[in-house]
């Protein structure tokens, strides 16, 4: 029995199976940039309509975060939630805006409303046109010539709750509800992808597997 072995054609198929697979890790490090701004634009999405419905559920805690009365309303958002893609990966920064509007018995917004009340810090209220001081405490009206300092300004409950929120988004929700519901973490379970392509790789070589891992990462669907 004799066997001829085309030595050449094994060693071209090789070669191109070798490219199509480095190509194929090019695309997908190339992709995924693409993925990640996609999954940064619906995290985003998703962890302020999370926030929302938390502050809803418990406004004592998360009242500091939005306009004055408007507890819990997308449009009434005291932060910004911001993401970046680098090598590292993805990443989130939240930022506290200015309240424009007036809570009943004042005739200013309150400066800095979510950022003071969020971190905790104590407030000195001092008299400005008279030399009386005229707040309501309790329901009651009350008169007084010397300095007030308010210790929790938005109530003991909300120093530290936005971040906490957040915290808990990405520790649980984000990694054992969202990333199965959208369906990410199914489709990266799968990568039959690279073997149904294999055939044509061996052909066409690395240009074949820098669009095929370039395709599946970046289209990784968020259902």
């Amino acid at each position: 029995m004799k066997v001829i072995m085309n030595d050449a054609a094994f060693k071209k198929d090789m070669k191109n199976i070798i490219n199509y697979s480095l190509g194929f890790l090019e695309g997908v490090q190339a992709g995924k940039i693409k993925f990640l701004n996609n999954l940064g634009i619906m995290t985003k999405e998703i962890l302020e309509e999370y926030i929302d419905s938390n502050a809803r559920v418990n406004p004592e805690a998360l009242h500091h975060i939005y306009e004055w009365y408007k507890v819990g309303s997308p449009d009434a958002r005291l932060y910004d939630i911001n993401y970046t893609v680098s090598n590292l990966g993805l990443s989130f920064v939240s930022t506290m805006k200015q309240s424009t509007s007036i809570k009943d018995g004042s005739s200013v917004p309150f400066y800095n409303k979510a950022k003071i009340m969020e971190e905790g810090t104590p407030v000195t209220i001092r008299p400005k046109k008279s030399n009386v001081l005229v707040f309501e405490d309790g329901g009651e009206t009350v008169f007084t010539k010397g300095e007030v300092v308010v210790q929790s300004p938005g109530g003991r409950a909300t120093a530290g709750s936005f971040q906490k929120v957040v915290d808990t988004f990405f520790n649980k929700y984000f990694t054992q509800a969202f990333l199965r519901s959208s369906g990410v973490a199914e489709y990266f379970s799968n990568a039959d992808v690279y073997r149904k392509n294999l055939q044509s790789g061996k052909s066409s070589g690395k240009t074949k597997g820098y669009q095929v891992g370039y395709r599946w990462i970046a289209n990784a669907g968020i259902r």
